[in-house]
């Protein structure tokens, strides 16, 4: 069933999947995935009769909670990490920590989708400001050893996704890797996660609401450290993982101190804590949205339903809603914060692909409309800049070959992923801490895609079927390497392969970065090997290295 929805993807937004279709087939197309989505929703009930299988049971700070069996799987969806759901006077409020609980529940289906517009596939599942749930999949065949951790944090601009895309779904990764558990964690997004309140009439009642969803990733972890030896799991071997802007969050809360019992390893696709705001910048997003919606007070934005919150947020705020570097929850300025060695004790593993906003060039419907808020975005986004930096981004897009649409795909790749990514890994090695840096090389065989934002994922979580990023499988041996290398990491903290572990039986030594030759692991689809970074010039130190000062939001 899923592969017959996900010709489209999962990832990129629907405009994305019209390319070359009818409105009427596009329509009809649209509204079968709706339908198939929506079918998927059940609500998780109390089991008050005692009547459920004890070995799908896990006891926990909350509850009992009673997962399903599927091949050599247990899975359990819809747990709630947080003792009351941030609706009424909760909306825009800290998370409420669990209490203890005796009563037992089904953990059958996902829990409600963050109100979100309808773009991605997760959007077409039911929506609720009551969304604070996670899933657990644990091997069914546990021992006595306790197994490292993965704890999932799902992209999508922090304005879009959840759980229950089916690309996330881990069953098949753990299948094949039981040696794992991995939890994924939904949290609030966009204008309910990260708006900034404080300044208001009435905003001192809401001192958090500008990284709420942080917030709630937080409340998760603390969930999961108290619980997860229950499904097999180790509280003291954890793994935090996201892609996009779920690697920002892990990136982000990496740099929250109170968040470090919790995890002692990061690992980070096409993200980083660059994928942040200032609080000038995330009051000037509240404010224009007050402006839209006619509101004064935090009051009055109480009295609007959530579902008109969101789409006047995403019409007048695009990408602009992300985590604040408000100097309280995040440092006023995280490369800083890294390089003093605020998080040199976490180990990261993280990088970029070769052709980043290519998926954005795609998923916004091609060269025309993608041209146009690229332009509008240069134009705001580097408002900023002196005269001389301005001429050294100028130079550098005019040395862009191709189409009219490259410069921008390059530059915003340069200013959202590459420069981040380079200067993270610089940032941490030179205060004594350890990162293993890649470069995803890989083409989807979709037109324009290339290897953009998002195409590693289908074959890193083991789903060779879902290719709508992809448009094809990649080589097998080349997949299951990766996924090998990124659960060694999350046992020993080094993503190295001996021959004997590694699928083409040849050993992968991935070196740490270093400051004088700058490696990174190179993923080739047919040659995965160390590469210093001058070699493939991932960034360009001289006119794009300084706008990681700038940030992306």
């Amino acid at each position: 069933m899923l592969a017959a929805i996900l010709v489209c993807g999962t990832c990129v937004v629907m405009t994305a999947c019209k390319g070359g279709k009818s409105a009427s087939e596009a329509t009809d197309e649209e509204a079968q995935y709706k339908e198939i989505i929506r079918s998927w929703y059940g609500e998780n009930k109390t089991i008050t009769d005692g009547n459920y299988d004890r070995s799908l049971a896990v006891k926990c700070t909350n509850g009992t909670f009673v997962g399903k069996k599927s091949d050599s799987t247990i899975v359990f969806r819809g747990i709630p990490y947080v003792g009351q759901q941030p609706v009424g006077d909760l909306r825009w409020k800290a998370p409420v920590d669990v209490v203890p609980c005796d009563s037992v529940y089904e953990a059958y289906y996902n829990g409600k989708v963050a109100p979100q517009p309808e773009e991605e596939l997760s959007s077409y599942y039911p929506q609720d400001e009551q969304c604070l749930y996670l899933n657990v999949w644990q091997p069914a065949d546990t021992t006595d050893a306790k197994k490292p951790v993965f704890v999932w944090i799902h992209g999508g601009a922090y304005a879009f996704g959840g759980t229950v895309d089916p690309l996330y779904d881990f069953q098949q990764f753990v299948e094949e890797n039981p040696d794992v558990v991995v939890v994924s964690v939904a949290y609030r997004l966009g204008v309910l996660g990260f708006l900034h309140l404080s300044h208001l009439p009435d905003g001192k009642d809401y001192p958090d609401a500008q990284n709420l969803g942080l917030m709630d990733q937080l409340m998760a972890l603390k969930w999961v450290h108290e619980n997860i030896a229950g499904f097999g799991g180790d509280p003291a071997n954890v793994t935090l993982m996201g892609e996009s802007a779920g690697g920002g969050s892990v990136t982000s809360l990496s740099l929250v101190k109170e968040a470090h019992p919790y995890f002692q390893k990061v690992i980070a696709i096409s993200g980083n804590p660059g994928l942040s705001v200032s609080t000038e910048g995330a009051i000037a997003c509240t404010n224009e949205l007050m402006k839209g919606l006619g509101c004064k007070t935090v009051a009055d934005l109480q009295k609007v339903d959530a579902q008109k919150l969101v789409a006047v947020a995403s019409e007048l705020l695009p990408m602009r809603l992300a985590p604040e570097r408000d100097g309280k929850l995040l440092p006023l300025n995280p490369w800083e914060a890294v390089a003093s060695g605020a998080v040199k004790d976490i180990t990261y593993l993280h990088g970029v692909n070769k052709d980043e906003m290519n998926f954005f060039l795609v998923g916004m419907g091609g060269p025309e409309p993608f041209t146009e808020w690229a332009a509008a975005r240069k134009e705001w986004k580097l408002a900023g800049l002196s005269d001389e930096e301005k001429a050294l981004v100028d130079s550098f897009c005019k040395d862009v070959k191709g189409d009219s649409y490259e410069p921008y795909c390059k530059l915003f790749s340069q200013l959202m992923f590459n420069a981040p990514c380079i200067r993270l890994s610089e940032e941490q090695t030179k205060a004594g801490g350890r990162s293993y840096t890649y470069y995803f090389t890989v083409e989807s065989a979709l037109p324009l895609m290339k290897s953009a934002h998002g195409v590693s994922l289908a074959p890193l979580f083991n789903h060779a079927d879902m290719d709508g990023d992809t448009g094809r499988a990649f080589d097998e041996t080349f997949s299951k390497t990766m996924r090998r290398m990124w659960v060694q990491f999350a046992k020993t903290g080094n993503p190295s392969l001996t021959a004997d572990l590694s699928p083409d039986g040849k050993a992968k030594e991935w070196p740490l970065y270093d400051l004088k030759d700058k490696q990174v692991m190179v993923f080739d689809e047919f040659n995965i090997h160390p590469e210093k970074e001058s070699q493939r010039k991932i960034v360009d130190w001289d006119r794009t290295y300084f706008l990681t000062n700038y940030y992306s939001f």
